[in-house]
């Protein structure tokens, strides 16, 4: 009995229910019967179809006529010969293949006309009764239609010619389908025969004509280039866009670069496919940037709304994807179910097995491409949205108010780099240009890991800078409450929120493909399995919580994980930074030890972590298996039915499908809500960051309400009865304070600049002299007084402007000049002289082709502050805004620049305007000088001696100011140290960054190609395993095998106890046994799992223990030399990012590489024991899968590096740009630098969309490998006459289907561990590097030991290298106990290498005697602790003044303070001053928030901690103030011990006249050593021509006389 309504037409299968309830797919009797109308015949419909063709066709070509009225252009008539008018044609068409395929069409189409009159005329058919005449005819006219379309498609080229094919390809189609359910569906089944077989051979050339015309030309046609602007078409056009339907969908337009990549060793970017043009970015902009730009939609809407509106489309095409995946994953399920029911002797079935054994192997196929074309749209998207995205910010970023910009402490920018930024960027992206791993599943990605610049930038934001202003301090102190630090926020803008977007993209799997397969799999189970399915969902919900539990307390455990990591992190992050204080004061191991309570601290974590993903995963497999288990009961013992091998089978596989259903549901809802959350962040920067004046909407409005004078001079430069705030909430009537964010500028009468001058701007520190640049510049919000308000700077000749925190790009040092300017030789050149970057450039061995590096890193402070004035002064412009350029530079530079720079030529005539602390400098160009008042007011304009005797706190700093000049004048060294950047240490022969001719920066980093080398997997192989090996792998294999092994054994279970069913009465069978056993089975493949899976945590656990103390204690242990040559961020990327990799990416992907495995080889030797033969075909289709899967690996590791690579340039010019946002707007940059912003985005895009394609590529392969497997399987046991009984057959091909399915990911797997195990190398390597010697029994010196600081030197020659020359040679010489010694020597005397030898830093020959120890017999850190140095710019950790000067806690704050007391800090500041040092005060890292002389005060402090018996001062360069040094000196001649001996390399012979002694070096060599009066009486001493050199020289006499102190 059938239930379905019989009098009803059916036109083909129906999908009915038998009285057991099974589906059954029945053909209807009733097919081609005679229809009581010819308008309801199948064969009319081709008619219809060209009817709808034609009235389109129509419509079109009157639009496109309306469209092109008007425009009576006439393209002028070129006489052309016949051979190039043909061939114009074909071009035109998109060249000579399309023109043959629509050849072959129009050939076919005739044929099909030629055949249809032959059958009319002759009478061949014989069906369709009273109609048939008819019939033919109307197929006779749509065969002529046809022709027509296909004559018209070869004549034509235009775009009409592409609307006529489509038109042609969807008729003939419509006709083939017609064709192909009357003639070929009837071939499938057992009872039908095709209804036109009386036209003979006929129709079969008929039908095959129809395949060719409306299935295979379309499919393997390539279609017609059509650029996205056809105005500027491609000049290399994207294989995408011209590949064929079914090129397309196989993604074979990727075969040569996929090949290309594994024969060579590595694919470069421009090896890759171009990028298609509607990827470009300028193009993207123009497609969307009305409807996600607030600025350009002035609509406030959302920009998830506005994205929806610009990629409708998309979404509309992966929704319909989405639902065709639904439908194909029940395609197997239900050929399975078929199958079975047929080999268990049912007869009812009218379709032939080899349908089902097709579908088997097309479904998956049509599945797979249904998915893998939703990844492709989704991934294009994605890269356009990351395209957008980055320029969307930019270029709002363009129109902001720079509030923390301006702030110019160097931990500005620090904190700026939290992101990731180019500083940083191998520590945010792998250093080998792969980044970390990835895995671009469909269904699920790995969240980013993004560090907030939040903390950072509080922290950063208290530390006070000597040279900023009022203005930039209330900014900085106010960026936490407002806006954030705006570099650090526009980086995480694009980086870690753009990377949650990404990461949060599928939405439409939980809205579309999870209700809908959930929906899908719950009809088929309750069709096949009754109202029991609805029981099993009824567990599925009651347990669903758990699952929503356990992941609440992983991502509590991961929260608290992160932090610990965090601390770790900036632990390691600020050791590295100061390894060579480290390594000076002997603190390695103490050091060591410290970092790995932290790393312990991080493991507990770590083991909670994993231990609730164990038990997680258990509960995720369990809620499938209670459910099935729970379902068939109810089946069998409440409904009282029969399992069937179908029913079990087939059911397994919908329970599958649910439990893959929970896990995506569970992994994806929290990336979704994280992008959720960064999208509105992006939406609230877009929307509510305060703009500049002229892009606000109300900026008009205000500017009208205020008359200008008529009166003013359009050449003035000035402001009038105006204030200035640094937000556009402050109305400037808030009283201006120290402490005040709402700082305020008033101008209450009117200053104007004098044109053709140089004005100073000038006040003491921190009045705001930097807000009279901003304001004339427009970046301060400017509120008009009265009616005759007004501020003025003319831009018409030009603005250039050199920001106080010089700012240069990525770019070569003669590119940074130019800035975009012509070249002129002449002007270059003299710009260099003037600017004093003449002898700098001869340093460099690429001159001035030489690139800076990200942030000018190849650069010293004082260079790059030269850099940036050349580049304004280069300019043409008129007027050149400086603010403070002089900062930077030490003092003879400094006099240099004012005597040929600001009194050159080049100068001459223009309007310079001039911030500067260094008013005496600057005094012989003051020729007008505007003062600040501390209130925001100014204090008085016209000449310096006006101003200060106008304001006496600027006078006090203008005469310190002269005495530090005086002081700087006196250096001993000559060309001076701060003004170029050394090597470290300074003598050193092997500078830190090599540089080729060309100018580029080379990173000798190694880089490893192809797979993971065996050393690294066996250190991580043997770390994992600890002591044992072979038990601990033994037991872990043996576990995850026997887990898999009772998961496959409960499979063939279910089969055999629905087996007997069949072979016993079904009251014999008892179905509580067989669930019972069912149910063992289920705890002991538990109790496995969780035995290996727990012993593999705690290796892994081992393993980073292990390797990260071996790695800490590696790095710790190497040569000052090694780390002189290796940068920073390469040994912080290896302690950070590649121990992470560690910790997760890599143990992870292990566990899963061995599981999938284990569970292969289980599922193949379950299909072999089934059917042996086809061991043969199993193993040859996982060699193809392999095979694949090396060509996939080996191309896209060069692609992901490229990938890599190709992002730090974006985000180095993005950091570059945003830090220089004033720059770029005042010089009116911002159009080259949005378009250089577009170049850099389509290369990063090139290798993106390369990257996710060949994803593509590879599964589209492999999961069609996977089909024709359990096809030919299937193909097998049906036609293959193995007699294997139903329950076999599902158990094998449940098995086949898993293990062909498994092979994709076992590839994806082993790829993603291959470039997780890159980290292992990069550690591997960092194992092996040079060491200092290690500390030994004997090595330990006696406890009494340093008694006295006495030090003996004897014939000490010292290199830095084994091959390299000496830079001490044989020298000699005897302190005493409690002796001052002063070092002189010019740059490269040796002074330097003379304390690096004493400690053993560098590779020394001789004998250095400490207090009667050899120092070569003492373990290195015994000494070092024993000898204490204040290098020039001292290292300071981040944290409390107490962590920096006692780190270990080795010591009570009364010693502590007592040392401060002792060192002068104490007497520099007021005990009633609230910004005083004390022990509690919060040092920024690298001690960024004190200047270079607190930062020695407190070097000296520490040393009189340590309580050393030799002290070793470096003395600074730099500018400190003349009461600090005061301080520093008197406490080193009357604070320090009497027994402790004191040697000074000394940069000024005031330090050192009144020393005991004092060495002269020359080239390594002593060439004076005694007491400086009898050095003095040496006729043609080295000393004395210093002194007699210097300006000095009485009073020097005086002191080396015991005259002076």
């Amino acid at each position: 009995m059938w239930f379905y309504a019989p009098n009803a037409p059916v036109l083909g299968p129906q999908v009915v229910l038998n009285v057991q309830g099974h589906a059954t797919l029945e053909l209807s009797a009733t097919i081609g019967h005679h229809t009581a109308s010819i308008w309801l015949h199948e064969l009319i419909i081709p008619v219809y179809a060209a009817l709808l063709s034609v009235t389109i066709l129509f419509l079109q070509l009157v639009y496109s006529a309306c469209r092109r009225k008007g425009s009576n252009e006439d393209s002028p008539t070129i006489q052309t010969t016949l051979a190039s008018r043909f061939q114009k044609h074909l071009d035109g068409m998109g060249g000579r293949e399309i023109f043959t395929f629509r050849l072959l069409r129009l050939v076919s189409s005739v044929a099909l006309v030629a055949l249809s009159i032959y059958t009319i005329a002759a009478h061949k058919y014989t069906q369709d009764g009273r109609f048939a005449t008819h019939l033919q005819f109307a197929l006779l006219g749509v065969y002529v239609y046809l022709s027509g379309l296909a004559l018209l498609s070869v004549s034509t080229a235009s775009v009409f010619g592409r609307t006529i094919v489509r038109h042609l390809a969807l008729v003939s189609f419509a006709a083939w389908s017609v064709f192909a359910y009357r003639d070929l569906w009837p071939l499938a089944t057992f009872t039908l025969t095709p209804l036109d077989i009386g036209e003979g051979p006929l129709i079969w050339v008929k039908v095959g004509l129809l395949t060719l015309i409306g299935v295979v030309i379309p499919l393997v046609v390539p279609r017609q280039y059509v650029p996205f602007d056809p105005k500027d078409p491609a000049a290399i056009v994207n294989p995408e866009q011209t590949a064929s339907i079914i090129s397309m969908a196989l993604y074979s337009f990727l075969d040569p670069y996929v090949f290309l990549g594994y024969r060579i060793p590595h694919l470069s970017l421009d090896q890759l496919p171009p990028l298609a043009d509607y990827d470009y970015t300028k193009n993207l902009v123009t497609r969307s940037f009305s409807s996600i730009d607030p600025f350009l939609s002035g609509r406030k809407r959302h920009l998830f709304f506005g994205l929806m509106r610009v990629f409708w489309a998309e979404y509309i095409v992966l929704a319909l994807m989405l639902i065709l995946r639904v439908v194909t994953t029940l395609i197997v399920p239900i050929g399975m179910y078929r199958l079975l029911n047929y080999l268990s002797g049912n007869t009812d079935d009218i379709v032939r097995p080899w349908v089902w054994i097709v579908w088997m192997g097309v479904g998956p196929l049509l599945g797979s491409m249904s998915i893998q074309w939703y990844i492709f749209v989704a991934t294009r998207m994605l890269v356009q949205v990351q395209a957008l995205i980055t320029q969307l910010v930019f270029e709002h970023a363009l129109r902001i108010r720079v509030k923390a910009e301006t702030s110019s402490t160097p931990s500005s920018s620090a904190a700026s780099s939290v992101a990731t930024t180019p500083d940083n960027a191998s520590i945010a992206e792998r250093s080998d240009g792969v980044e970390s791993p990835v895995t671009d599943d469909e269904t699920q990605t790995a969240v980013s890991e993004g560090t907030s610049a939040t903390k950072a930038s509080k922290r950063m934001s208290q530390a006070p800078s000597e040279t900023s202003t009022a203005a930039v301090t209330d900014v900085a102190s106010s960026s936490e409450s407002k806006s954030g630090h705006l570099v650090g926020k526009l980086n995480n803008l694009v980086t870690t929120d753009l990377n949650n977007l990404v990461d949060g993209r599928d939405l439409l799997f939980i809205v579309v493909f999870a209700p809908a397969q959930i929906t899908v799999c719950m009809l088929f189970l309750s069709k096949t399995l009754g109202w029991s399915a609805f029981v099993g969902l009824a567990v599925i919900i009651l347990m669903f919580p758990i699952p929503g539990y356990i992941a609440k307390l992983i991502q509590e455990t991961q929260v608290a994980k992160m932090k610990k990591s965090d601390a770790r992190v900036q632990s390691v992050t600020e050791i590295m930074n100061v390894m060579r204080m480290i390594k000076l004061f002997g603190w390695e191991p103490r050091t060591s030890d410290q970092l790995a309570e932290k790393r312990e601290e991080e493991l507990v974590y770590q083991k909670r972590f994993k231990l609730l993903e164990l038990l997680n995963g258990n509960i995720n497999f369990l809620i499938p298996v209670l459910t099935s288990i729970v379902t068939y009961m109810t089946f069998t013992l409440v409904m009282k039915r029969q399992l069937t091998a179908a029913l079990v089978f087939s059911s397994m596989a919908v329970f599958e499908l649910l439990q893959e259903n929970m896990h995506m549901i569970f992994g994806m809802l929290p990336m979704i809500i994280q992008a959720k959350v960064s999208l509105d962040r992006t939406h609230d920067f877009l929307q509510n960051t305060e703009l500049l004046d002229k892009y606000t909407e109300n900026a008009v409005e205000e500017t009208e309400t205020v008359v200008s004078p008529p009166d003013i001079d359009p050449q003035i430069i000035g402001i009038r009865e105006a204030a200035f705030t640094w937000s556009g909430d402050n109305d400037g009537t808030l009283t201006p304070g120290k402490n005040n964010r709402n700082y305020v500028l008033r101008i209450t009468d009117e200053v104007i600049f004098k044109r053709g001058s140089i004005n100073l701007i000038v006040g003491p520190t921190g009045v705001g002299k930097t807000s009279i640049l901003m304001a004339l510049l427009g970046e301060m919000h400017y509120i008009p007084n009265g009616p005759n308000s007004y501020f003025q700077l003319p831009r018409a000749g030009g603005i250039a402007y050199a920001a106080q925190e010089s700012w240069v790009q990525n770019e070569t040092i003669r590119n940074n000049i130019l800035f975009g300017a012509p070249y002129d030789k002449d002007r270059y050149e003299k710009v260099l002289y003037q600017c004093g970057l003449v002898r700098d450039l001869e340093l460099f061995e690429a001159g001035d082709n030489t690139e800076v590096g990200e942030k000018g890193l190849t650069l010293s402070g004082g260079q790059k502050a030269r850099v940036t004035l050349a580049r304004a002064v280069y300019s043409s412009a008129e007027i050149i805004l400086l603010d403070d350029v002089l900062a930077a530079l030490d003092v003879h530079t400094s006099k240099w620049i004012v005597k040929n720079c600001f009194q050159g030529d080049l100068i001459r005539g223009r309007t310079v305007l001039l911030v500067t602390h260094n008013v005496h400098i600057a005094k012989p160009v003051a020729d007008y000088v505007v003062s600040l008042g501390t209130d925001g007011r100014i204090a008085s304009q016209g000449s310096l001696s006006k101003a200060l005797s106008t304001d006496k706190k600027l006078a006090k700093e203008v005469d310190q100011e002269a005495k530090a000049v005086d002081k700087a004048e006196h250096t001993i060294d000559d060309p001076p140290e701060e003004d170029t950047k050394p090597a470290a240490p300074a003598e050193s022969a092997e500078p830190k960054t090599k540089k080729d001719s060309d100018g580029k920066l080379i990173v000798a980093e190694e880089m490893s190609e192809g797979h993971v080398g065996w050393p690294a997997l066996k250190l991580y192989f043997l770390s994992l395993s600890g002591g044992a090996p072979f038990g601990f792998w033994t037991f872990v294999i043996c576990a995850l095998l026997m887990t898999r092994a009772m998961q496959t054994l409960q499979a063939w279970y279910l089969g055999y106890w629905a087996r007997q069913y069949e072979t016993h009465d079904p009251s014999e069978v008892n179905p509580i046994l067989y669930l019972s056993i069912y149910s063992g089975m289920t705890a002991l493949e538990i109790l496995f799992y969780v035995s290996g899976f727990i012993l593999f945590v705690f290796g892994c656990l081992r393993a980073s223990r292990t390797i990260h103390r071996d790695l800490i204690e590696t790095v710790l242990g190497t040569t000052l030399r090694w780390l002189d040559k290796t940068p920073t961020s390469r040994i912080i990327t290896r302690c950070t990012q590649d121990i992470q990799a560690v910790d997760g990416p890599i143990s992870e992907y292990l566990g899963w590489l061995m599981d999938i495995t284990m569970s292969m080889i289980i599922k193949f030797i379950a299909v072999i024991y089934i059917a042996p033969i086809f061991m043969i075909p199993g193993v040859f289709i996982s060699i193809l899968g392999a095979w694949c899967g090396q060509i996939y690996i080996k191309a896209q590791l060069s692609v992901k590096r490229e990938m890599s690579n190709a992002r730090a340039p974006v985000l180095g010019h993005f950091g570059a740009a945003v830090a220089g946002l004033t720059s770029i707007r005042a010089y009116g940059a911002e159009d080259a630098f949005k378009l250089e912003l577009h170049k850099r985005i389509d290369r990063f895009s090139k290798a993106g969309r390369s990257f996710y394609n060949l994803n593509r590529w590879v599964c589209i392969r492999i999961e069609s490998l996977a089909g024709l497997f359990a096809a030919g399987l299937a193909a097998y046991l049906v036609y293959g006459g193995s007699g294997v009984n139903a329950s076999d057959t599902g158990f094998s091909l449940t098995m086949a289907v898993g293990f062909s399915g498994m092979i994709l990911w076992w590839v994806r797997i082993l790829n993603e561990f291959e470039i997780a195990g890159n980290s292992l190398e990069r550690i591997q390597q960092y194992l092996v590097i040079e060491q200092e010697p290690k500390a030994t029994k004997e090595g330990i010196p006696p406890a009494y030991w340093p008694a006295s600081g006495e030090l003996i030197v004897e014939n000490l020659s010292a290199k830095y290298s084994e091959n390299g020359p000496n830079v001490l040679d044989n020298i000699s010489f005897k302190v005493n106990s409690g002796e001052r010694i002063g070092i002189v020597g010019r740059t490269g005397s040796g002074k330097s290498s003379l304390t690096l030898a004493l400690l053993r830093c560098i590779l020394i020959e001789g004998k250095v005697i400490y207090d009667g120890l050899p120092t070569d017999s003492v373990n290195l850190d015994a000494l070092r602790e024993n000898i204490t140095i204040i290098p020039q710019a001292p290292e300071l950790l981040s944290g409390t003044l107490r962590q920096n000067l006692d780190p270990f806690g080795q010591h009570d704050d009364a010693v502590l303070n007592d040392a401060l007391r002792a060192a002068g800090l104490f007497s520099l500041q007021a005990g009633d001053d609230e910004s005083r040092i004390t022990l509690d005060s919060q040092i920024s890292s690298g001690g960024g928030n004190l200047s270079v002389g607190q930062r020695q005060i407190l070097a000296l402090a520490r040393a009189i901690v340590r309580q050393s018996k030799i002290l070793i001062l470096d003395e600074a360069t730099s500018a400190i103030d003349y009461e600090t040094d005061t301080v520093i000196q008197n406490s080193l001649r009357q604070q320090l011990g009497k027994d402790v001996t004191l040697l000074t390399v000394a940069h000024r012979l005031q330090t050192i006249m009144d020393a005991d002694k004092i060495m002269v070096l020359d080239a390594g060599h002593i060439v004076e050593f005694d007491k400086p009066s009898e050095l003095l009486k040496i006729p043609d001493g080295k000393l004395k021509a210093l002194v007699d050199e210097s300006g000095e020289k009485e009073r020097l006499y005086a002191m080396a006389n015991g005259e002076a102190v």
